[in-house]
């Protein structure tokens, strides 16, 4: 629903956008048109171009909106792209009418007469001059076009704060095609604002500055619109345009404990919304109800730490053929030959190893700094060795709350005997002789009996 609301969200606001964009397209045609300043109207033009984007990114996001389908059981989330795709040609098309607009004013002013270019830079015929160089329209006399610089003046900062609220819902939603309309409107701002120099520029007779500062936003426009029709085909295509974000979530994502190896993530977009893809390997023996736990939580922690993802997909495969950490508790720190110790928590030595194939490696050994404590030891030893990111753990006794415990972090467990060495347990481990187990040796009331008696 929150998806929903906010593609709504991104609709009102195009919807809004668009009716103030033709409101200002009219008004420039109008005085354009009043005035005979074809340099407004040519703006005015460019302003329909922009109406037409605008407009097509609000039905994308209203489309985008609509719930899924049978037909569609993705939804229409790229309806969304597949407009800012048809926006970006727009934008282009733009663009290219400002560019041959500019080029007319700057390489086409010099075959025109010069009393006929004082006419042209002012809109009209000779008969709309006086005598002595002022504005001459309808019977009134203007030194100065005061509505197309005021028109001007206004579309400037009505474009201003359009182009801010596209920014900033189109980042709050995630939506290109109003990303991409922000980005066009701030450049409508230039263009209003070389307008307007025109008009300035066409009174005190100085047009060619106004055709080459034209063409050069025409070439600002182009670029921005072919960038974002490429981006858009990009996402069409399921390109993945945000490596860092992938490989973020993918370093996030192996941090999580019972996930082993290293996990492949792909992203693609979907109009406003990212769609992920994980592949993650963990316990070969792990139950299929505790990897479907696994997979909640990637899903989770995906979701509610990265702004919109609209669906992740998780594919679980079993850990072949790569290293395993083990820990042991023993008597003594003496190598592969340390001697186990007949209980998990009191074991005042534990040894980790890493295990491939064959080949045995101790990766440490961990002094039990809680063995005085007469609480809870256990617990505590877990969470100092949980950084291990522990697959197997042999012992002779485990209670029942660190068994539990150390299950819900995907840790299989062997029973074995305590008077082995750790090398005799991995290679009987290797050898397949030990079996899981999947209860505690003793429960807690054994526990406190125990100590009791001690």
């Amino acid at each position: 629903m929150e998806r929903i609301d906010a593609l709504k969200r991104g609709t009102r606001i195009a919807f809004i956008a668009t009716s103030v964009t033709l409101f200002l397209a009219i008004m420039k045609a109008l005085v354009g048109y009043l005035f005979d300043s074809k340099l407004l109207i040519a703006d005015a033009f460019h302003s329909s171009a922009d109406l037409l984007a605008i407009s097509a990114s609000g039905f994308g996001l209203w489309l985008a909106s609509k719930k899924k389908t049978q037909k569609f059981p993705y939804g229409f989330y790229r309806a969304e792209t597949l407009v800012s795709l048809i926006i970006g040609g727009l934008i282009v098309w733009g663009g290219i009418t400002l560019f041959i607009d500019g080029y007319q004013k700057l390489f086409h002013i010099s075959d025109i007469l010069p009393q006929q270019n004082f006419d042209q830079l002012h809109g009209g015929n000779l008969s709309k001059y006086s005598t002595n160089g002022k504005i001459n329209h309808g019977g009134l006399i203007l030194e100065f076009p005061f509505l197309p610089v005021g028109v001007s003046i206004i579309s400037i900062i009505t474009a201003f704060f359009i182009a801010k609220q596209e920014r900033v819902v189109g980042k709050a939603i995630g939506s290109q095609s109003l990303l991409v309309n922000a980005s066009e409107s701030f450049l409508d701002i230039f263009a209003s604002i070389i307008v307007l120099l025109g008009l300035l520029l066409a009174y005190a007779k100085i047009p060619y500055i106004e055709g080459s500062i034209i063409i050069l936003i025409s070439f600002l426009i182009i670029k921005l619109g072919l960038t974002n029709a490429w981006t858009s085909l990009l996402f069409l295509m399921d390109a993945n345009l945000d490596p860092k974000l992938q490989t973020e979530i993918e370093n996030k994502i192996n941090e999580i404990y019972g996930v082993k190896g290293e996990s492949e993530v792909k992203i693609r977009q979907s109009g406003p919304f990212k769609m992920v893809e994980c592949r993650i390997e963990t316990s070969p023996s792990l139950p299929l109800y505790r990897a479907h736990e696994l997979a909640d939580k990637v899903e989770d922690y995906v979701m509610k730490n990265y702004e919109h993802i609209e669906s992740v997909f998780i594919h679980i495969e079993p850990s072949i053929g790569k290293s395993i950490s083990a820990i042991i508790p023993v008597h003594e720190i003496n190598g592969l030959d340390s001697k186990v110790y007949e209980h998990f928590g009191r074991a005042p030595y534990f040894v980790i190893l890493r295990l491939k194939n064959s080949d045995v490696e101790i990766e440490d050994f961990y002094y039990n700094e809680f063995i005085k404590e007469t609480k809870h030891i256990g617990i505590k030893v877990i969470r100092a060795v949980i950084k291990y990111k522990l697959d197997l753990l042999f012992t002779s006794r485990i209670g029942e709350i660190s068994f539990y415990m150390l299950k819900d972090n995907f840790v299989d467990i062997y029973r074995i005997s305590k008077d082995l060495t750790v090398k005799e347990v991995i290679d009987k481990y290797l050898k397949n002789e030990f079996k899981q187990i999947y209860e505690p040796t003793h429960t807690v009331e054994e526990s406190q009996i125990e100590k009791l008696s001690e």
